[in-house]
């Protein structure tokens, strides 16, 4: 299953008051593992940034005035993310200003249907506590050292590890690693060994057999290894 991880920068906090967005940055995911391919733009607001914004993500009015407008990326985005279903913390947020983009461009929104919101799961699994983006990472020992300002694609690289860790992912896919060894620990500490669906062919011919039987029987009366010949009483 192919899945999209997004996150967002903009102006503000109301595309509704002309608060615009400047950044986007998107990981891809299939079956709940990273594949490398990414989706990093900024672009040009066409407006000023606020100072408190500028504090957030550090991105400044005279660095985006040479980036691309929304709609001159929006073709490549909208590729990027197809149909696949798009895990975002704080999902609201994020997808208002991007359909607010889509909106002011004339172009179909997306619909909520296709969000996975990761503050919602977060809340669920851990009630009561705070579940920003830091402190997910913070729970699950995911380095975020180099999240000194809020970035689209550094976040969405960040979130896709808490969401792999979030819906437990990296344990099944451990099991999953543990279940292809051939010994394995059972409940109550023992090994036990796998049987095959298909046993392998067996490789000591009867010739073989017969030799081993022969020296054993050079080894004197009672040698161990007669205790693991077949037919041997133990």
């Amino acid at each position: 299953m192919r899945e999209i991880v997004l996150d967002t920068e903009t102006t503000g906090l109301d595309p509704l008051r002309g608060d615009r967005l400047v950044e986007v940055g998107c990981v891809e995911l299939f079956n709940r593992m990273p594949t490398g391919q990414t989706f990093h733009r900024y672009m040009n607001p066409e407006r000023d940034m606020p100072a408190e914004a500028f504090a957030v993500h550090g991105l400044s009015t005279e660095f985006l005035a040479s980036k691309p407008l929304f709609s001159e990326v929006v073709e490549e985005f909208l590729a990027f993310i197809g149909d696949a279903p798009l895990v975002i913390h704080n999902a609201s947020f994020d997808i208002s200003f991007i359909n607010a983009e889509l909106d002011r461009i004339k172009r179909t929104s997306i619909p909520r249907d296709r969000l996975v919101d990761t503050l919602l799961l977060a809340r669920r699994k851990h009630p009561g506590v705070s579940n920003r983006l830091d402190d997910l990472c913070s729970r699950y020992a995911i380095d975020n050292s180099r999240r000194t300002k809020h970035g689209a694609l550094l976040d969405a690289e960040l979130l896709a590890e808490v969401y792999i860790d979030l819906i437990g992912a990296r344990q099944s896919q451990l099991v999953l690693a543990a279940e292809t060894v051939d010994i394995r620990t059972g409940a109550g500490g023992e090994t036990s060994r796998r049987q095959r669906e298909v046993p392998l062919a067996a490789r000591v011919t009867d010739e073989d057999r017969l030799a081993h039987r022969a020296f054993v029987a050079t080894l004197g009366d009672k040698p161990i290894w007669k205790d693991f010949l077949p037919g041997s009483a133990g």
